[in-house]
C-alpha cells in the first residue's frame, strides 16, 4: 500500500503540466478575456504600445494565478498520503514552493499594472495630481535601474544553472534552471510593465499641464 501511494512525481510531468494546465483551465472556462482584467482609468489614454504591454502583464498574471490550484491539490494529496497511508512524499512540498517562487517572479508586471506593489506614500498622497505624476516619472529612473539590474543578474544565474545542469539538493533533484529562467522572464515582464506606466505617465503629465490635448 505504501509503495503504491508514495511515488515520485516525474520531472517531465511537473514541468509539462505547469506549461499546459492554465490553458486547459481557460479552455474549460470558455476562455478568459484578458482585456477585461485591464484596469480602466480615464486619466490614462495610452497607445497601441501600452495596450500591448498591459495585455502581456495581464495575461502573465492570469496564467500563473491558475497554478495555485496545483498547490492545493498537491498538499491535499500529501495530507492523504502522509496521515492515512503513512507514506509521506519526497516532492510535494518542494514542487509547491518552486511553483510559488515562480508565481511571485512572474506576477510582478501584473502587480505593477494594478498598483499592488507596496510603497510608502505619506508625502505622495498630499501632493497635487500633477506633482504625483511628475514624481512617478522621476522615480521611474530608479525603477528601471533596479529592473535592468535584476534582469542582468537573473540571466547570469540562469546561464550558470543551465551550464551545470543544476538540480535541487533534496532527493527529488528536479532541474533548477527552468525556475531561474522564470526569474529572467519575470524581470523582463516587470520592465515592460514599467515602460507602459512611464509612457502613460508622460502622456498624463502633458495632458494635465496643458502641453497636449
Amino acid at each position: 500500500m505504501d509503495q503504491a501511494t508514495n511515488f515520485v512525481l516525474p520531472h517531465w510531468i511537473y514541468w509539462g503540466w505547469l506549461a499546459l494546465m492554465p490553458f486547459v483551465f481557460m479552455w474549460f472556462s470558455n476562455g478568459a478575456r484578458v482585456n477585461e482584467l485591464i484596469p480602466e482609468n480615464n486619466e490614462y489614454e495610452g497607445n497601441k504600445l501600452t495596450r500591448m504591454l498591459d495585455w502581456s502583464s495581464n495575461a502573465s498574471g492570469l496564467f500563473v494565478s491558475l497554478w495555485t490550484v496545483n498547490a492545493v491539490c498537491v498538499y491535499f494529496f500529501e495530507v492523504i498520503s502522509r496521515y492515512i497511508f503513512d507514506a509521506p512524499t519526497i516532492w510535494a512540498h518542494q514542487s509547491s514552493y518552486l511553483l510559488f517562487g515562480m508565481q511571485y517572479l512572474l506576477a510582478g508586471g501584473f502587480a505593477l499594472l494594478h498598483g499592488d506593489h507596496v510603497r510608502v506614500d505619506v508625502v505622495y498622497i498630499k501632493m497635487s495630481r500633477i506633482a504625483q505624476v511628475a514624481t512617478d516619472i522621476f522615480t521611474s529612473i530608479f525603477f528601471f535601474i533596479f529592473a535592468l539590474a535584476l534582469a542582468g543578474s537573473c540571466w547570469r544565474f540562469f546561464f550558470d544553472a543551465l551550464d551545470m545542469a543544476e538540480v535541487t539538493e533534496e532527493t527529488w533533484q528536479i532541474q533548477i534552471y527552468p525556475v531561474k529562467g522564470m526569474m529572467v522572464l519575470g524581470a523582463i515582464l516587470l520592465t515592460l510593465a514599467g515602460l507602459s506606466k512611464l509612457v502613460k505617465d508622460i502622456q498624463l503629465f502633458r495632458k494635465i499641464s496643458g502641453g497636449a490635448a
